[in-house]
């Protein structure tokens, strides 16, 4: 496929706001990509080189990209870098200095998606003598032959800030739509008052409306969702249901099962792949693959212990909280792999947890769902997550942080044993399993601390003490429960003393005055919406400290957002959305001057969540469920 083709799907996607125009647009897209190109292709929808596992990463700093503008136009850094201020965007500028080259373009050639995807995949190869130069060249090499339009979007992806707006929710619907069979009485869909066929994306009167049910052509009538599992969907192109309830379960089923497929793959090309050749069954058939880590399954927040008890029913298992990370351990034979919940893979950071795995784990084949857990080695007391998060992140230096800052890894789950996928397992064999392969260390790797039952006394008894030995609080679990990966479906629950706090992205900042003169202060913070777009939810300064032996630093934030500053007006910046904080507030009120439709009140700074991306931060509706769950609102 021709690069270009694709950045004509970006500056669709980009001129509209409206999500089912979005999903029209990714939808076609998909329909015309060929098997071998739906890798590249889905990666670079969502502005991607790499999968969010890959060790590799493109690296590349705003500035070294200025360079690479200055190379291919001979355009004048200085008269860009002042074009990038004023826009914020490097992208834009790019896109209008290509179209003003001073230099003749003698050898260019239309770009492909493998030419493009090729050069920016070496640049997380280079290393040693020259790889500064080497990869201002490499991109200097695309955007010579590039037209404006490729131009700003290589630019984009270089510095993964593509600006699409195109969130997972968009790519699972346009999946629907594009491999699924069209569903008469649901192909129409509105906004508003506002009307669109799912296969078209565009608004559409009533007339146009009732010429298409007049004109569809249905190879199935189906009157039950049971149907549906008995028909090939590869060979149907449309069907009908009886009724408008029934074509909409069938939808939300579709929707279910490529959700589902992409929780356990993490990857929508996969998703993509199977669908074609297997269809509906074969989204079903998708499993656990050793190496690549899956999205763990998340749990909803509990009033209070007989809460906890109506919601996962009882007896029901009791667990410690601990105040971790989220650590998804793969075992490939002598190969261990680290992944953080965000897949990160922190393998490199944390050889004490791989050596622990290796001495007191008697698996040759195994995925394990744990906390890592920072303590004291004086005291062996657990310590809050901030003492460790450092280590998440650092590449140097690595024995020093290890000895410096212990983990013990508390293992409470097992998902993959030995070449079978225990998705489907019930919990408590699961954890009797976890019980006959764990060799318990203490203050290395021992398994989450439990217990059994149906009496509220003493579950409130276990929930204290969990609390007295520093940990966050407690989960209490459904003992028949099975592991659905990315969800909250009452499998399970958390309890924690104080409400709810909320992981949000940094979009923004001020430059302090006064004896914060040179730090950023006043930092904007964002949730994801519905898409994954981001929308703001207002601005966090209190909790932040001036000195170093405090905790986190204005100037330490400020150290972290500098190389990704976007724009810069007067005092107030953009920043490239990488650095997640944890907040907490007092209230969640509803407000019409954030892009979220709330805002925080008295938010405060907790702590930085170094084990956690864009990808992971909380979304807009959980903030909803928030807000509605305190002082009984609705």
């Amino acid at each position: 496929m021709k690069y270009n083709d694709l950045c004509e799907i970006y500056n669709q996607l980009e001129s509209t706001s409206k999500r089912l125009e979005k999903t029209y647009y990714v939808s076609q897209l998909i329909k015309k990509t060929k098997d071998e190109d739906v890798p590249l292709i889905m990666l670079l929808l969502e502005g991607k080189v790499f999968p969010a596992w890959d060790k590799r990463k493109v690296g590349m700093a705003s500035r070294l990209v200025l360079k690479a503008i200055n190379i291919s136009t001979g355009i004048d850094t200085g008269k860009i870098e002042e074009k990038w201020k004023k826009t914020g965007d490097l992208g834009l500028v790019a896109e209008e200095y290509t179209g003003k080259k001073k230099q003749a373009t003698l050898f260019s050639q239309d770009l492909s998606i493998n030419k493009v995807s090729s050069n920016l995949q070496k640049l997380a190869s280079l290393e040693g003598s020259g790889t500064v130069d080497r990869k201002v060249k490499l991109v200097a090499e695309l955007l010579t032959s590039a037209k404006p339009l490729e131009a700003k979007y290589i630019v984009r992806t270089v510095l993964e800030d593509l600006r699409v707006g195109v969130g997972q929710g968009s790519i699972r619907d346009a999946i629907v739509w594009a491999q699924f069979p069209l569903i008469a009485n649901l192909e129409l869909t509105g906004e508003g008052n506002k009307y669109y066929f799912m296969d078209k994306g565009k608004e559409l009167s009533k007339e146009d409306i009732e010429k298409f049910k007049e004109r569809i052509k249905v190879d199935k009538v189906i009157k039950t969702k049971s149907e549906f599992d008995k028909i090939s969907i590869l060979k149907t192109k449309s069907i009908a249901t009886e009724n408008k309830e029934l074509a909409r379960e069938l939808f939300n089923y579709f929707l279910e099962n490529v959700e589902g497929a992409y929780n356990i793959t993490n990857d929508w090309s996969e998703v993509v792949l199977v669908v074609r050749e297997k269809g509906l069954k074969g989204l079903k058939s998708i499993d656990i693959k050793l190496g690549k880590p899956i999205k763990v399954m998340l749990y909803q927040k509990a009033q209070n212990i007989k809460d906890a008890f109506e919601r996962v029913k009882t007896p029901c298992a009791l667990e410690y909280k601990y105040d971790g990370f989220r650590l998804e351990i793969h075992i490939i034979d002598e190969k261990i792999v680290l992944f953080t919940r965000g897949f990160e893979d922190v393998t490199e950071q944390f050889p004490d947890v791989v050596k622990y795995v290796k001495e007191h784990v008697n698996v040759k084949n195994a995925i394990l769902d744990s906390e890592a857990v920072g303590f004291n080695k004086k005291t062996t007391q657990y310590m809050a997550f901030q003492s460790i998060s450092q280590r998440i992140r650092r590449k140097y230096n690595i024995k020093e942080l290890a000895d410096k800052f212990p983990v013990e890894v508390n293992v409470f789950d097992i998902l993959y044993h030995d070449g079978k996928s225990l998705l489907k397992e019930e919990f408590h064999k699961r954890r009797a399993l976890l019980g006959k392969i764990i060799n318990p260390a203490p203050r290395k790797i021992v398994l989450s601390r439990i217990m059994i039952t149906d009496k509220e006394e003493e579950a409130n008894k276990f929930y204290q003490a969990s609390l007295d030995a520093g940990n966050e609080g407690l989960m209490a679990k459904n003992l028949n429960a099975i592991y659905k990966p990315g969800s909250r479906v009452g499998f399970g629950v958390k309890l924690k003393p104080v409400m709810e706090s909320l992981d949000l992205v940094i979009v923004g900042a001020e430059w302090g005055e006064g004896k914060r003169s040179g730090w950023l202060t006043s930092f904007v913070v964002a949730c994801r919406d519905e898409d994954g777009k981001l929308v703001e939810m207002g601005k966090v300064g209190t909790g932040i400290k001036e000195l170093e032996e405090e905790g986190v630093t204005f100037n330490q934030l400020t150290e972290m957002l500098k190389p990704n500053i976007k724009s810069e007006k007067g005092k107030t910046i953009t920043v490239k959305p990488t650095v997640v904080i944890e907040v907490h507030y007092e209230e969640i009120q509803k407000s019409t001057k954030y892009s979220s439709g709330y805002a925080l009140r008295f938010p405060r700074f907790v702590r930085l969540r170094e084990d956690r991306d864009i990808n992971d931060i909380s979304d807009v509706n959980l903030v909803k469920d928030l807000y509605t769950g305190q002082r009984g609102r609705d």
